[in-house]
């Protein structure tokens, strides 16, 4: 079975979130990150990388993602804050901007 990933991106610290289903986490990203995704994430500049899970299997990774997208968004900035306080860019290694 293929493994899966549930993540978050944001504009900035405390930004626009947008929460995302991928087999391929690094691909995915670097789409987000170069404007290759129309829509949601290309209009609002959604693309550092401030959460993320690893499943054993997509369909794992798909009921998580669903359930996430359910919640408060206090729930969702908590869940960020709980691993990720400093609010990096996964990716990166640097802090988000507050602006």
């Amino acid at each position: 079975m293929k493994s899966g990933y549930v993540y978050i991106l944001a504009s900035r610290r405390n930004g626009t979130l947008y929460i995302g289903v991928t087999g391929d986490l690094e691909r995915r990203i670097s789409e987000h990150q170069n404007g290759v995704i129309h829509g949601f994430t290309k209009q609002h500049g959604v693309k550092y990388l401030v959460y993320c899970e690893e499943f054993s299997a997509i369909d794992q990774a798909l009921a998580r993602e669903k359930a996430i997208k359910k919640w408060r968004r206090v729930w969702k900035l908590e869940l960020i804050e709980s691993n990720n306080p400093n609010w990096l860019d996964l990716m990166t290694g640097f802090p988000l901007s507050r602006e």
